[in-house]
């Protein structure tokens, strides 16, 4: 059995270009699908925050027409209820990879607040990514990425990488209301982004790390986890 921590954003907005708060948190079906995988095969999973606070889910995501109606967003909301892990989340300032085989990264768009500046997050991923340990990364989590810079500078620089694109941004209304895109940042970090088609399952391997590209990708993506695991 294996042991994972799961960094979750501990925010419930974004700050927009114009000063506004979009209300918005951990998105359901990219903690729920991995959680649900990971815990029936036998691993055990804790949840990490900045500050140890309980994490938000994004209530847009429980919407029946975005968790794929209304069975799925019941199913989705069960698991969150029944995840004891989400109840007495560590702060991600006491989380040590010793401790940890794995670690995963859930997106919605709590990561492009809080996670994307958070020395914490910069910390722990740069030595997840040099352990060698399995380290997957979803939808906008990846933006934690941008937290392991030191002079301009971050280890995932030349990682094959996919996340969340800017025709997916658009899709959703928020790329021009947006202070910046996930795709942008993540090419200017040096990473070698991929993509796949719109709101299909995606997902890349590069060494020990493994990232999806939206919801629909986090299924898999835990798929490709359970068996490096």
């Amino acid at each position: 059995m294996a042991k994972l921590l799961f960094v979750i954003t501990g925010t419930a907005y974004w700050t927009l270009k114009d000063g506004t708060r979009h209300a918005t948190g951990y998105w359901a079906e990219e903690f729920a699908a991995p959680y649900k995988a990971l815990t029936d095969a036998g691993h055990q999973i804790v949840v990490a925050t900045p500050n140890g606070v309980m994490p938000y889910v994004d209530m847009m995501s429980l919407r029946p027409e975005m968790a794929g109606g209304a069975q799925a967003a019941i199913d989705l909301e069960e698991i969150i209820r029944s995840a004891e892990a989400m109840r007495r989340p560590i702060e991600l300032a006491d989380a040590r990879l010793d401790d940890y085989d794995a670690v995963y990264l859930p997106g919605g768009h709590g990561p492009m607040e809080d996670l994307c500046v958070d020395a914490d997050a910069g910390r722990l991923l740069t030595a997840a990514l040099a352990s060698g340990k399995p380290l997957a990364i979803v939808c906008h989590a990846p933006a934690a990425m941008l937290a392991t810079r030191i002079h301009g500078v971050s280890p995932f620089a030349g990682y094959r990488v996919t996340a969340f694109t800017n025709e997916e941004e658009n899709a959703v209304g928020l790329a021009p209301k947006a202070r910046w895109l996930l795709e942008d940042e993540l090419i200017d970090l040096g990473v070698d982004f991929t993509k796949g088609d719109m709101w299909k399952p995606y997902t890349v391997v590069d060494r020990n790390l493994l990232t999806g590209q939206n919801p629909a990708s986090a299924a898999e993506l835990a798929g490709r986890l359970l068996e490096v695991l």
